[in-house]
């Protein structure tokens, strides 16, 4: 059976437009049987409640005109399916539409949870990336210190981790200022070679 919205799909013969009823429920009946005009006056009746029905759950218009085309596809292909015993047509054309655009909200809902997920995933590899190159930073310095003499090591870790002035350190280590500076530039240049950093 082709599609009711297909390009140049042909209308299947049977009664004019004037000869059919305009009772829903036996105007689905011929939809069953392939009859377009029957599903153009089936659409006239019912595309109005099914976008309203639709738009109330998903809020967006344009999702709203897609999920009723659908709806109204779905009626087309399954209006065999329609049981006059359970319920108008109406009623299950709507339910047609509100299952549709229920779905359509949980889709949109699933994709955004998933790119949620896949956001703080990243955020969390980012972290653990920088934590990791924090910790093989700290142990590089570490055994880099580890290659100085004691009164560089001592005068550094005074100078850049407790703050001090090179006066300050030269005083704290009772040595005289000119062998702080003298042993601070050594070390330097043998921290800067050691950890590999450009001159």
């Amino acid at each position: 059976m082709s599609e009711p919205f297909a390009e140049g799909a042909r209308f299947t013969s049977g009664p004019t437009a004037e000869d059919l009823p305009e009772d829903l429920s036996t105007l689905v009946q011929y939809v069953a049987c392939g009859d377009r005009r029957a599903f153009e006056l089936v659409y006239e009746q019912v595309s109005g409640p099914v976008y309203g029905t639709i738009l109330r759950v998903v809020r967006d218009p344009a999702q709203a005109e897609e999920v009723a085309q659908e709806t109204l596809v779905q009626v087309w292909r399954e209006a065999s399916r329609f049981d006059p015993l359970r319920g108008s047509p109406m009623a299950w054309v709507l339910t047609l539409a509100h299952r549709r655009a229920v779905d359509r909200v949980r889709s949109a809902q699933a994709g955004a949870e998933r790119e949620q997920r896949a956001y703080h995933l990243e955020r969390e590899h980012d972290h653990v990336v920088e934590e990791v190159e924090t910790r093989l930073d700290r142990e590089r310095v570490r055994r880099c210190l580890g290659g100085l003499t004691e009164l560089q090591r001592r005068s550094l870790t005074l100078a850049y981790y407790s703050g001090y002035t090179y006066p300050q350190v030269a005083g704290l280590l009772d040595v005289p200022l000119g062998t702080i500076k003298t042993r601070m530039r050594d070390a330097l240049i043998r921290m800067r070679d050691c950890l590999g950093v450009d001159r």
